[in-house]
């Protein structure tokens, strides 16, 4: 073998032998690469920064106010008819008209009711001269105490009939029973008329009533006296009422309270019964209250939660939860005033996690 052969596989032999040993170590810079890669430094050089909102904790007014829907009831309100059967023969009153208590609104045939009570009439004056005389005649000892009462009794026994007649007689009218608005009538002049029978409706609309039914938290503070306003369909204003009767227990299977007011409608058809009223009850304000946007509490294993802006993380704190209303809620424990609370991406926020405020209310 010559010379340059030889140099030829020692040189060979040589790089395979170098070659073999850079790659058996290999895998250790790969270990080693890897581990500079997840240093701390590395780790927090990688974390994503969370872009955020963010509201900085100020006194705010807080009221605490329900608002339900109520239906508007007459004050009162009946079926007319008559107590007897018979033609009709009169009908006093105007479809939709206002009417007076104890206005005859119609009436049925009592002709022979009233010649009945003619007929007893006439008799009466007789029935008087003959307690006259009998007790004229016991003063002289002429007649006997039991002929002198049983004058008195035929003349008692006469005004009673007289009375049961009148009484028919007032069973063919029919008056109102309040002052109302009388409805629509269902009867014309001649057409028999028994108790099955309803005349007409009569609807006493001032004042209205007011029904409507509140969550049960509320039972014990809603009462007779308690002020409210609400507002109907199709008009701006606001109604003012006042509840005068609650219920005497919570319905059991909608867990609510039934409560009514009175509203006064004063002016007659300014609101009429059988509408729909938005009710608002203002229970009370909290003046200087705590309060934060309800998308900022976190609720975790049943504890809520808020995150804080802290030097440029995300800080979890645990609250305490008041009043609720439709946008806001009260904290009770947990947070200051000039705190600042992260109030968007609250489902991706964990604590530390590096944050950055893009708007500040």
């Amino acid at each position: 073998m010559n010379k340059k052969i030889k140099w030829g596989l020692v040189t060979f032999i040589g790089l395979g032998l170098i070659g073999w040993g850079i790659y058996s170590q290999r895998p250790k810079l790969n270990e080693e690469l890897e581990a500079a890669d997840n240093s701390p430094a590395q780790q927090a050089s990688n974390k994503k920064i969370l872009n955020v909102n963010g509201k900085i904790i100020k006194p705010e007014s807080m009221t605490d106010e329900i608002t339900v829907i109520g239906t508007l009831l007459p004050d009162e309100e009946v079926d007319l008819s008559f107590e007897t059967s018979g033609k009709i023969v009169e009908i006093n009153f105007m479809e939709g008209s206002a009417v007076k208590k104890g206005q005859i609104l119609a009436k049925v045939n009592d002709r022979q009711l009233q010649a009945e009570l003619q007929r007893l009439q006439a008799q009466v004056k007789l029935a008087e001269d003959r307690v006259y005389r009998q007790q004229a005649l016991l003063k002289r000892d002429a007649v006997s105490q039991e002929a002198y009462e049983q004058a008195r009794t035929e003349l008692a026994t006469l005004n009673a009939d007289i009375d049961i007649v009148k009484s028919n007689i007032a069973l063919t009218e029919l008056r109102a029973p309040f002052d109302g608005v009388i409805g629509l009538r269902n009867v014309s002049e001649g057409a028999y008329a028994s108790p099955d029978v309803v005349v007409a409706k009569l609807t006493k609309i001032s004042p209205l009533k007011i029904d409507f039914y509140v969550p049960e938290r509320y039972a014990n503070q809603i009462r007779p006296g308690t002020r409210l306003t609400f507002t109907v369909e199709g008009r701006e204003e606001n109604f003012r009422a006042e509840v005068y009767a609650t219920e005497s227990k919570v319905d059991i299977e909608t867990r609510t309270f039934a409560v009514r007011a009175l509203f006064p409608n004063r002016q007659g058809k300014q609101l009429l019964p059988g509408r729909f009223a938005d009710v608002k009850i203002r229970m009370h304000d909290i003046p200087d209250a705590i309060a934060i946007p309800t998308e900022a509490i976190v609720p975790e294993m049943g504890v809520d939660k808020v995150y804080l802006y802290k030097n440029g993380k995300a800080r979890a704190v645990t609250v305490r939860t008041g009043l609720r209303t439709e946008s806001s809620i009260q904290i009770l424990a947990g947070l200051n005033l000039g705190d600042t609370i992260i109030t968007s991406g609250t489902l991706q926020l964990r604590t530390d996690l590096p944050v950055k405020l893009d708007t500040v209310e």
